[in-house]
């Protein structure tokens, strides 16, 4: 009996080891359905979500709510790209759903995409239409009552396990989205036929275009992401609307001599000064895969920079590492450099500067920009001096200087998937307040030797962690629902914060402000909110999916305001629920209408 069951426990030891293996050495192929299962039991004990509201202890004295002040492109009842405007400040104009009738809210109708995916796209309303992405799908949906206008479908081979979208942009009766297998693809608005499709990344070096494009003056911007794996750097483009033509490629850390060219090269002072690295170890970093931002009045393209890699590993990358980091900006026509702002200075925690950037007139008219990283803090700017106003904490932030050294492992807060994600802030010009969701999740890391990261092979993962687990690449994150979410609610000038929630789940949507007072968003555990944006106080709250990780927007449709959010993302990082990918649209019954 003894000998059966030692034999029964090798036999078990050698099957764990050989399922480890086939993990690791198909780890693309085996990620996303083991997560499924892992996530599954993961979330079982999910608590239900709770919210906490805090005001500023001299809240009472700061400005009230005055009458809405008109933004560029605030006024369209339409949603018509990632972030309403090429500004990215999300206000929306529309004031049928207010402070007193917010209570009254119901889900009108919810389509089903039938898919298991990373569901963080943004959405947009266009006449008449709903439009959005997963991975391999572009959908058109009614906007009113949820019925299926079109879908296409694309099949291809992915650069990696991470199957995200973040939607697609409009321009002149013509959709664009990129994929995970590095493309940008055209679509007819009204059938979904196919017009063009260009190249911008290689997916077999691991290089991809999850990212939101925008659309300007008959040009497509969009960048490739891919910039944590070993030797992928990343690049901006604009692209011929009409065609599809690269018209410009802008490299975001120093281009050397072999980089491919796909395009017009845009004028820059970038080179290596900035990065000293190991002989043999390719610069990398510096990738795209959110969003941008567009002054269209200066033709500025604003574009945020992430992470240089390895991740971890600073010593592989020494000097400023330009310019990962950073946000710069671009001649949106020609894609030569203007200047930039280095957000993150020296980047050891994989804390990007991810997210698209908001451009601002305050109260004070000031000409603003408002940005919040990864790394946990809302900065602000006045562009007409460069000078940085303030950076101030919105989330947990602990062990943000200690040093990384090969095999002792540092517990940092935010962590690698902390602080803000994808979605960026949104300015409410009614109380002059920044909006902006956070993350409260902590991580672990463990830094390799420097001869390991050297050894690392072109094309593979590359964050300098020390773990062999292939789910802890990126840093071990606290346990599961050991974490939490904030949304601050701060003032554009000063950068204090007014009101502030605490939600027992990360909060990674989108924030979308009106003209009727109200903020609208959702957290990682699918439960839908929508505050008083004067004060913060709970107007509504209720789970209507899974977890809410991309778009919240607010449009006119039937003759009312409808809001329409993205729930549903199942991907290896997050344990969430597993669920299908879902669009819900929300209203008021006719007898709520003010």
């Amino acid at each position: 009996m003894n000998n059966k069951l030692k034999w029964l426990g090798v036999s078990v030891v050698a099957l764990g080891a050989v399922a480890a293996g086939l993990l690791y050495t198909h780890f693309d192929e085996a990620v996303p359905v083991v997560a499924m299962g892992v996530n599954y039991f993961r979330y079982l004990n999910a608590p239900k979500g709770t919210i906490v509201i805090e005001r500023a202890p001299d809240a009472a004295s700061l400005p009230k709510l005055t009458k809405a002040t008109e933004l560029h492109g605030a006024v369209d009842a339409d949603w018509p790209s990632y972030n309403k405007t090429l500004r990215s400040e999300r206000f929306s104009m529309l004031d049928e759903i207010t402070a007193a009738n917010a209570k009254n809210l119901k889900v009108l109708c919810t389509f089903d995409t039938g898919q298991y995916t990373g569901f963080n796209t943004g959405l947009l309303e266009v006449q008449g239409a709903l439009v959005f992405t997963t991975e391999y799908d572009i959908f058109s949906i009614n906007p009113n009552d949820c019925s299926q206008n079109w879908r296409v479908h694309e099949d291809y081979t992915p650069a990696s396990a991470q199957g995200v979208s973040r939607g697609p942009a409009y321009l002149d009766g013509v959709l664009y989205r990129g994929t995970q297998d590095g493309r940008v693809l055209a679509y007819d608005f009204k059938t979904g036929k196919r017009l063009w499709e260009t190249t911008i990344a290689d997916s077999k070096r691991g290089e991809s275009a999850p990212a939101a494009p925008i659309a300007w003056n008959g040009l497509v911007f969009i960048g490739n992401a891919g910039g944590d794996v070993k030797g992928v750097k990343g690049r901006m483009y604009a692209l011929d609307a009409k065609t599809g033509k690269i018209v410009w490629e802008f490299y975001l850390v120093p281009k050397t001599p072999g980089d491919v060219e796909r395009g017009p090269q845009a004028r820059s002072p970038l080179d290596t000064s900035t990065w000293k690295t190991p002989e043999g170890s390719p610069i990398t970093g510096g990738a795209t895969w959110t969003s941008y931002s567009l002054d269209p009045e200066k033709g500025l393209l604003y574009v945020p920079g992430g992470n240089p890699a390895p991740d971890f590993g600073a010593d592989m990358r020494e000097g400023e590492n330009l310019y990962s980091g950073s946000v710069v900006v671009l001649d949106a026509k020609t894609g030569d450099y203007k200047t930039h702002f280095k957000i993150v200075p020296k980047d050891w925690h994989d804390w990007d500067m991810s997210t698209a950037p908001v451009l601002i007139q305050s109260a004070a008219g000031r000409n603003m920009m408002i940005v919040a990283p990864k790394d946990g803090h809302l900065y602000g700017f006045d562009l007409s001096t460069a000078k940085m106003l303030y950076r101030n904490p919105m989330t947990k932030v602990e062990n943000a200087d200690a040093p990384f050294t090969p095999g002792e492992s540092v517990r940092y807060c935010p962590g690698s998937i902390g602080g803000a994600e994808w979605n960026g802030p949104a300015y409410d010009p009614q109380n002059n307040l920044v909006l902006v969701g956070e993350v409260e999740w902590c991580s672990t890391a463990t830094l390799q030797t420097k001869e390991k990261m050297e050894a690392t092979p072109v094309g593979a993962p590359w964050s300098g962690e020390a773990s062999l687990n292939p789910y802890n690449v990126w840093g071990k994150q606290d346990p599961v629902f050991d974490w939490a979410g904030w949304v601050y609610a701060v003032d554009a000038d000063s950068g204090q914060w007014r009101w502030r929630a605490k939600t027992n789940y990360p909060v990674q949507s989108g924030m979308t402000p009106t003209a009727g007072g109200v903020v609208f968003f959702g957290d990682m555990g699918g439960n839908f909110y929508a505050l008083d944006t004067g004060d913060g106080h709970e107007l509504w709250g209720q789970k209507i999916g899974g977890a809410a990780g991309g778009g919240v927007i607010t449009y006119k449709a039937g003759g009312a305001q409808r809001v329409a959010v993205a729930t549903g993302l199942t991907e290896v990082l997050w344990p969430t629920e597993i669920t299908t990918a879902k669009v819900s649209i929300l209203g008021l019954d006719q007898r709520d209408k003010p």
